[in-house]
């Protein structure tokens, strides 16, 4: 199952925020937490009192929370990778590892008895992950989880982050990334220029930053890694279909009700028989070859177009198309809408027999 996420930062905020984010995330379907104990300066005493109320909080809300924590902050704090208490009695499911060790101290660690996941990092070009499975880990209790970039351009390149995340996935390993909210104002450090995993998602809007993630398949869990996302971003994660490339269109004027049910109301899948120029849906056609398809929108096609085959195309009307080229219109064809612009990208993820769906954008 695939999930979304937020992050909070105590050390930067106050309970009380932070349980009214949690609460708002909590009530649109979110069902993670990160949080963060990279950088303490309190004793051990006081980092449990800081933390342990919007802790306890988030798992009141049926909420996992991960803690991102470094070999230093063990070191500070006088924590032993064999004994792993303190994040027991903190409140946490789990503990993300920033920095590692030798492979086999990661590798105990997921036979915690607290049930405790050990997250790693992801975004690294080492051999860390085959040499912590060379230890036998439980493999029920260790999961990954990618960087998220505060300065520009520093963020994953996204060849280098497929190569990652695939080394993951072979594993059968819970994965998860970051995406950056455009109206957050705090992270863990002073410096925020956005906060992504992927340095093309920097500018990107939230939701198109998720699509993508999830488009990969590569990608389990989509955190916002900066605090706090507004409400409008928050819910439009919330709609996004986590299972299906979901692609957001806008309706041409002279679309006629039959042509928006096709759209938005019936099923859609990639016909195996794969054209260099189009995506057909032809489930359409077959169920309304009795109904009427009249020519509107005539004029040449684009990439990212959505078009139905009108009735000058005899037994192809009523076929759903998503063009992938350029095409010369015949004037047989409707151009009914067109997808989002940021989203058009999305096609190249399209795989035949893929199950795909449209949502209407707000004019």
């Amino acid at each position: 199952m695939k999930r979304l996420g937020i992050s909070i930062y105590p050390n930067h905020s106050n309970v009380e925020e932070d349980k009214n984010y949690i609460k708002q995330a909590s009530d649109l379907g979110f069902s993670r937490v990160f949080t963060c104990l990279l950088s303490v300066d309190e004793n051990k005493g006081q980092i449990i009192n800081d933390f342990k109320k919007s802790i306890a909080y988030a798992k009141d809300c049926g909420m996992e929370v991960i803690c991102d924590i470094s070999p230093r902050i063990f070191n500070e704090l006088s924590i032993s990778y064999n004994d792993l208490s303190f994040f027991a009695e903190l409140g946490v499911d789990g503990i993300r590892l920033d920095l590692g060790y030798t492979g086999n101290e990661e590798a105990q660690m997921t036979y915690n008895p607290y049930n405790l996941f050990i997250e790693i990092n992801m975004s690294n070009a080492t051999n860390y992950l085959e040499n912590i499975m060379g230890y036998r880990p439980n493999n029920q209790k260790l999961i990954g989880c990618h960087n998220f970039y505060p300065h520009n351009y520093s963020g994953l390149s996204y060849d280098f982050f497929i190569e990652c995340s695939k080394k993951f996935k072979k594993h059968g390993l819970r994965t998860a990334a970051f995406v950056s909210s455009q109206t957050a104002t705090f992270g863990p450090w002073p410096i925020m220029e956005g906060l992504p995993t992927l340095e093309m998602h920097r500018l990107s809007p939230i939701d198109v930053q998720a699509k993508h993630l999830f488009a990969t398949g590569l990608i389990d869990d989509v955190i916002i890694s900066n605090a706090y996302a507004s409400e409008t971003e928050m819910r439009k994660l919330s709609e996004i279909n986590r299972e299906k490339i979901t692609l957001s269109v806008e309706l041409e004027e002279e679309t006629t009700s039959l042509e928006k049910k096709i759209v938005l109301k019936e099923p859609h899948f990639y016909r195996g028989d794969v054209s260099e120029y189009m995506i057909r849906s032809t489930q359409s056609r077959v169920k309304y070859k009795n109904e009427d398809f009249p020519p509107h929108s005539n004029k040449d096609i684009k990439r990212g177009d959505i078009i139905i085959e009108n009735n000058l195309y005899k037994q192809y009307k009523g076929e759903l198309q998503i063009a992938l080229k350029d095409m010369k219109n015949s004037g047989r064809t409707n151009i009914v809408g067109r997808i989002r612009e940021e989203e058009i990208f999305l096609l190249d993820y399209f795989k035949p027999w893929e199950k795909f769906a449209f949502t209407e954008l707000d004019r």
